[in-house]
């Protein structure tokens, strides 16, 4: 589905129309757009599915916006410039663009903070006074400087980068699909019913990097384990959790998040669609 304007080409009096193509304006307009989707997801199902896991919409809208804006240029780049390429091909650089510049962007006060959280709330349970998030954040700045909030954020990077790709690219390939069952042409526009089924597919499937998200959260974990290595790398928490937990730790948690990637990917590519093309300027 098109969702951005087609760039216009210039007349000349002359010659009619020229080879050179206007240079398009970047829509900010879709940081809106993300920013109003991502909200929308945690403050409806992806809060309770997500339990502690996300707590502010502020987060949620700078995640969101960065995320929208920059798969959707990509996305424009590879219609316009690869008219070849498939839409397949466009959501799955899109959603690697998108996922690493959320990764980089955002790590710090996002997934370090949630780990926290969730750490602080399980030494509460055990009848000791955890200290206030804020207080652990700067206490791991001034110990750790800023490597230590960033701690865990190149196996971040894997998991969005790899979660994206896979959620917007399995979505406009199961678009694509759509059409052909539907006896449409490429680019048609799907019906309402027909784009949120090929984001149910995408966010379904996606969870397939499970393994990217339990490296994460061990990397991050505050919890205190002899066993665990003290500096972690990808490498090294792969094999810790191999030899404490076999094979399946590494997809510990994966049904509860097959829920959460779905409504994720219902918001941010369905109705993200959807609200795109709504607030899109209408050529006259």
């Amino acid at each position: 589905m098109a969702l951005q304007n087609t760039p216009l080409r210039q007349l000349s009096p002359t010659t009619g129309p020229s080879s050179v193509e206007e240079r398009r304006p970047i829509p900010y307009r879709n940081l809106a757009v993300g920013a109003f989707m991502n909200i929308f997801q945690v403050t409806t199902l992806g809060q309770p599915m997500e339990v502690l896991k996300t707590h502010a919409w502020l987060e949620a809208s700078t995640k969101g916006a960065i995320l929208v804006l920059t798969s959707s240029e990509i996305e424009y780049h590879v219609r316009t410039k690869l008219p070849n390429a498939s839409s397949t091909l466009g959501g799955v650089l899109g959603g690697v663009g998108g996922g690493f510049a959320q990764a980089y962007l955002t790590m710090g006060m996002t997934t370090c903070m949630k780990t926290v959280e969730v750490t602080r709330s399980k030494v509460s349970g055990q009848g000791i006074k955890p200290p206030g998030p804020l207080e652990v954040f700067f206490q791991i700045l001034r110990e750790k400087g800023i490597r230590g909030v960033n701690k865990g954020v190149n196996a971040v990077a894997l998991r969005q980068i790899t979660g994206w790709s896979s959620r917007i690219g399995i979505s406009r390939f199961a678009e694509d699909s759509i059409r052909s069952a539907r006896g449409k042409k490429k680019g048609d526009t799907l019906l309402f019913g027909e784009k949120i089924l090929a984001s149910t597919i995408g966010g379904a499937l996606s969870c397939w990097n499970q393994p990217f998200e339990v490296l994460r959260v061990e990397m991050q974990s505050m919890t205190k384990d002899p066993t665990r290595p003290e500096k972690p790398t990808i490498l090294s928490t792969f094999k810790h959790i191999v030899k404490t937990s076999g094979v399946k730790g590494l997809f510990r948690g994966v049904i509860p998040r097959v829920g959460v990637a779905t409504w994720a990917t219902i918001c941010m590519v369905g109705f993200g669609d959807t609200v795109k093309a709504f607030v899109a300027p209408k050529a006259s």
